[in-house]
């Protein structure tokens, strides 16, 4: 039988409900990767392989999720480590939170039980989900970072360690390390997974995303988690999409690489039939990077205060330095960025016309080479700021060999929309 590892978890749950497959199999899979890689890979904070394995046999064994019905029965899931789960430790990659054991689930976890998906470990996260590095390499390329802050998540897609994870993004945390993973990340609109039992850091910006190999599996664990219909997003729309092309005010930034994924994607989806057009959005939503970083910077001090006041020296200095820049400004300034944000969620929709999506870079350009960084997240903060719902999709490769993404954005709550379009423009781009 072929490594099941490697199947996507739409393939896995189809093949699953139709005794083609067992989640015995597709778990031991899984965890020979696992064991083959992940020495050198360190997507995982805590994983428990036996415990893993159970699950998967009480599976098979109709004791656990197995049921008709249960649309994520056998398949394994890696979660971020700022997500509580009640059977593994939540350590958010701080050594104050060494062996940490929360007593239930989050929501978004116990809804994946709740569907019959296995919790096959924790991933590695940034410290907090800010910006210091955890461990994790790229499993593409080992010399470079798998991005940030939802690393572990990304790069044990990336090495079919499991072929669904969570993610969250405060500014770029789920597109970017997906990006750099050559895997798909969905964020999508704010608010749409419960954010219960996250560590949260921004309450103005967090959200909990979805991270997979597919669009079609960001839609069948979107659906699953929140009972929502989220679509297929391998059926063929009744037309092609009008799209905006968006190089962001801070195009600048771009790399030559993404400049060129940019112009061969437009052409591609022009030959596709797309209809396009140039969306330039206002200098006022420049402002959202610097309001960000005002916004995550008060909020992350406010929800970290007890760590500060306790223990600062267990606290990195990035995260130190960081949120001390933003605090000693006047506070006036978060009231400011507060505001950049309200009006620009207001402008949005008449700024971006009446195109179906956005097409935007992903990233500034392939992975950068070392693990002390993860990346500059600016082509994801207005999305993230603007609470709309964004996603990367795999688009070849850069210079270096390393995976490039591009980015679909659409309108807030058009999310079903959103995951329709990005995978038309995958198949268009190639």
């Amino acid at each position: 039988m072929t490594d099941a590892s490697r199947l996507t978890a739409t393939e896995a749950a189809r093949d699953i409900a139709a005794g083609k497959l067992t989640a015995t199999k597709l778990m031991e899979d899984c965890l020979a990767q696992i064991a083959a890689r992940d020495g050198e890979v360190r997507a995982f904070a805590n994983i428990d392989p036996d415990l893993a394995l159970r699950t998967a046999r009480a599976v098979d064994a109709g004791k656990l999720g197995g049921k008709p019905g249960k649309s994520l029965a056998g398949i394994p899931v890696g979660v971020k480590d700022v997500i509580d789960t009640a059977d593994l430790p939540t350590e958010y990659n701080s050594p104050l939170y060494k062996g940490h054991r929360p007593r239930t689930d989050a929501a978004c976890v116990a809804a994946t039980r709740a569907a019959g998906g296995i919790i096959i470990g924790k991933t590695v996260t940034t410290e907090f989900a800010t910006r210091f590095p955890g461990p994790t390499r790229n499993p593409r390329n080992l010399a470079h970072t798998p991005g940030g802050s939802s690393q572990g998540s990304a790069a044990g897609l990336g090495a079919n360690f499991f072929p669904l994870a969570f993610g969250t993004q405060t500014a770029g945390s789920i597109v970017r390390p997906a990006a750099f993973c050559g895997v798909v990340g969905f964020k999508p609109t704010f608010g749409a997974i419960h954010r219960g039992g996250m560590r949260v850091i921004s309450e103005s910006l967090d959200t909990i995303g979805v991270m997979t190999r597919s669009v079609a599996d960001c839609a069948l664990f979107m659906g699953a988690l929140t009972g929502r219909d989220y679509g297929d997003p391998s059926a063929k729309p009744a037309r092609a999409p009008k799209i905006g092309i968006c190089r962001s005010p801070v195009w600048d930034k771009a790399q030559p690489e993404t400049v060129a994924l940019m112009e061969r994607a437009a052409a591609a989806l022009a030959k596709a039939g797309a209809k396009l057009g140039e969306v330039t959005l206002s200098p006022a939503f420049g402002d959202i990077v610097e309001a960000q970083t005002h916004l995550s910077g008060r909020e992350g001090f406010a929800a970290l205060r007890h760590e500060f006041e306790t223990a600062p020296h267990m606290l990195s200095e990035t995260l130190r330095t960081r949120t001390g820049n933003v605090t000693r400004q006047p506070l006036e300034r978060y009231d400011w960025a507060l505001q950049v944000q309200k009006s620009c969620r207001d402008a949005f929709a008449a700024a971006i016309g009446d195109v179906d999506v956005l097409l935007t870079p992903s990233a500034m350009g392939e992975a950068p080479k070392g693990i002390e960084a993860t990346g500059d997240p600016i082509f994801n903060t207005i999305w993230t700021v603007l609470h709309v719902p964004c996603i990367t999709v795999p688009a070849g490769t850069g210079p270096q060999g390393l995976p490039l993404g591009i980015q679909i954005v659409g309108r807030m709550n058009e999310d079903k929309a959103v995951l329709a379009w990005a995978e038309w423009v995958r198949q268009a781009v190639g």
